[in-house]
């Protein structure tokens, strides 16, 4: 008797960002999953506490969730837009160098195209000192200018697209190579 082959599985991307905090989250993510379905991925939302039940430490279990979730993902497309300043999400950071310790490809969009150092100079009062180094006036700490749009720990460890429907592409694409 021959058996029909089996069905693989759908590779399993995690949606890493500040967007569970949008007034349209909801929504938002819907768009996500759907682009994800019709690239053959599975999205993969982070929890937000609404899923949870219990009082006892909510924030644990959203950790706790949302690193489950990390650690089957076989990649991740994380929102690295700046949130509240100029700088990515503080958690969304977090959850990107969780998956590259794991492995894991990461993707992102939503990352301005001028340099960090560029935002730095419109948004702080910054000078050269006498190595050409920039530093931010009065505390003197340097300002790091590699031309990045990004950390260079982060520009350095992921991929990055334009646009939330680009980046899903672009790791179906990672993916689909590395298979």
């Amino acid at each position: 008797m021959h058996e029909p082959p089996a069905t693989p599985r759908r590779p399993r991307i995690y949606l890493a960002g500040p967007d569970v905090f949008r007034p349209d989250a909801q929504d938002h993510f819907v768009q996500l999953a759907a682009a994800c379905e019709a690239l053959g991925l599975l999205a993969l939302l982070p929890a937000d506490g609404n899923e949870l039940s219990g009082s006892d430490a909510p924030e644990m279990r959203i950790y706790e969730a949302n690193m489950r979730l990390l650690r089957s993902a076989h990649g991740v497309v994380a929102n690295l837009a700046c949130f509240r300043g100029l700088e990515p999400d503080s958690g969304t950071v977090f959850e990107v160098g969780a998956a590259v310790a794991l492995g894991i490809p990461v993707v992102a969009y939503g990352v301005p195209e001028d340099s960090y150092a560029a935002r730095a100079r419109l948004a702080l009062p910054c000078e050269q000192d006498a190595n050409g180094v920039l530093r931010e006036r009065g505390t003197g700490i340097a300002i790091e200018d590699f031309g990045q749009p990004l950390n260079l720990m982060l520009a350095c460890s992921v991929q990055i697209a334009p646009t939330p429907e680009a980046a899903l592409r672009k790791m179906a694409d990672v993916l689909a190579a590395n298979r």
